[in-house]
């Protein structure tokens, strides 16, 4: 019914108010006394829970950071079937993100690309929500920098959401890869990341739970970058690694150059991510062992997609891009795995 459907009409609508109209319809049913229960006796799915990070997941499919940036939807993606979601990415400060149109679809590639510019509601008021989130349900945090801070005092803003956000999530995940803010990137520098890090590692040694910090990695690394952030990860005793954000990368789409000149610049998910992510995994092993805890975030649309990923070693799986193009279905085929 989604494809056949729903889809259809969302994608009707250009892809930010369709993404405000299922986020209206989705607060309805969430409101709706007996909804929930009922959604999730119709997307029912027997799955094992997995024992990760010092944490126990309901099931090893969670939703990726940036759909649900405010944390407002948690009864309803752990009712479809999630077993875990990340919110955000949270800034100290509330930000409108960049100017609109920012989100478009490339249907032909199953992909997206956005430019929303870490558009949030700020820590204090996702705080004040996640007071009210639902018991036993596994929530991370995916943290950044208002757009406005320079690079230079970047840290503070990091630590401010760290220190704020982290009593109120299972975990922490570092965002410096998003290509959507200007300068950010520099921020995965070898040496800026370093200090970044360190800060955030020494102030969760001051806080009374120990919450796992893992860093979310471009797929635009090139392989000796790569390894570069994988020592320094080994180095900062991260606790694990989300692969990957999107990408500013436009190689092999089926659209014309003239189409992707008119979009402009942003990150890329979906389908086209999907063979790079997987080869990002298999480099994480290799360098890493298998202790490290890995979470495959990148291009993940059907379930070809996400047995490769856990083939090559990922822990979990995150859905967004796929999630939007397949609904249900995807989740349902990723818990069989």
């Amino acid at each position: 019914m989604y494809k056949t459907i729903i889809r259809p009409l969302l994608f009707h609508f250009e892809p930010e108010k369709a993404h405000r109209i299922t986020f209206q319809l989705l607060k309805t049913l969430q409101a709706t006394p007996g909804a929930l229960p009922l959604l999730k006796w119709f997307i029912h799915s027997h799955t094992e829970p997995v024992h990760l990070m010092g944490l126990t997941f309901p099931n090893r499919v969670g939703l990726a950071a940036g759909l649900d940036k405010n944390a407002e939807l948690l009864k309803v993606w752990q009712a479809l079937g999630f077993g875990f979601a990340e919110i955000g990415t949270v800034t100290p400060r509330a930000q409108s993100g960049n100017p609109k149109p920012r989100l478009f679809r490339i249907p032909q590639d199953q992909a997206l690309i956005n430019r929303m510019g870490f558009n949030n509601q700020g820590v204090d008021k996702v705080v004040n929500r996640l007071k009210n989130r639902p018991k036993g349900y596994v929530v991370g945090g995916n943290i950044g920098k208002n757009t406005l801070t320079p690079n230079e005092i970047a840290i503070d803003d990091y630590l401010t959401v760290f220190k704020n956000l982290s009593p109120w999530v299972d975990y922490i995940v570092v965002n410096v890869s998003c290509p959507n803010i200007s300068n950010l990137s520099k921020l995965q520098d070898r040496e800026s990341l370093k200090l970044l890090l360190h800060a955030i590692m020494t102030a969760r040694e001051n806080l009374s739970e120990r919450t796992p910090v893992l860093l979310k990695i471009s797929p635009d690394l090139n392989n000796g970058q790569l390894t570069d952030t994988l020592n320094l990860i080994s180095e900062m005793n991260l606790d694990g690694v989300i692969a990957t954000n999107t990408s500013s990368q436009r190689k092999g789409l089926r659209i014309s150059d003239q189409e992707i000149q008119a979009i402009g610049n942003g990150g890329l998910s979906g389908k086209p991510l999907s063979n790079r992510t997987t080869e990002i995994i298999r480099i994480i092993r290799r360098e890493m062992g298998n202790d490290i805890p890995v979470i495959a975030s990148g291009g993940i649309v059907n379930i070809d997609d996400a047995r490769a990923k856990l083939d090559a070693g990922a822990n979990m799986l995150q859905l967004y891009t796929g999630f939007i193009y397949e609904g249900t279905r995807l989740i349902k085929q990723c818990l069989q795995l």
